[in-house]
């Protein structure tokens, strides 16, 4: 008799699909990815993947999704709410710099820019869950500093875009 495996709760069951999905798509690329390939890694069957997301296309979007919040809490997430702009600015890019040029993050983009290509709603739903929204919080931010005179500025959404271009430069093109 073999022992009987412990149950997840459903939200710990669908982050454990899309560990293995992560894996199986960052290993073999969405198009070569199948369904049987994350079920048999993950110790299940396909009509669990199903009982979770309809298809592989909605897999992979939870994944890009996933991806974009651990962005926006890895680069945001160490920020001290009460500090000026020099500092924050100053955390805020390392932690960009840091996140955005690590392998898994690179790796990451790839594989989304190409499925773009395919499927444009992927890039258009990374761009506005990743990017777009860290540019938003950030200018958020300029914002209120300009209203206190800590930080003088025209339009901050600009500044945000500006500020994190700088961050990446010369570091993420190579």
């Amino acid at each position: 008799m073999t022992p009987a495996k412990p149950r997840l709760d459903p939200d710990a069951r669908r982050e454990a699909i899309l560990d293995v999905a992560q894996e199986v798509f960052l290993d073999e690329g969405f198009a070569a990815a199948s369904m049987s390939t994350i079920a048999g890694r993950l110790g299940g069957s396909k009509g669990t993947l199903y009982n979770y997301f309809r298809n592989k296309d909605e897999l992979f979007e939870a994944f890009v999704q996933r991806r974009c919040v651990w962005h926006q809490a890895a680069i945001f997430g160490e920020l001290a709410a009460d500090a000026g702009p020099q500092e924050v600015l100053g955390v805020l890019a390392k932690a960009y710099i840091r996140v955005t040029l690590s392998e898994l993050s690179l790796r990451s983009l790839r594989l989304i820019i190409a499925e773009a290509e395919r499927a444009p709603e992927i890039g258009r739903r990374f761009y506005e869950s990743g990017p777009k929204r860290g540019a938003e919080r950030l200018a958020r931010m300029m914002a209120a500093w300009a209203q206190k005179g800590a930080l003088e500025l025209q339009d901050p959404l600009e500044a945000a875009q500006f500020f994190l271009g700088l961050c990446k430069g010369r570091f993420y093109m190579p």
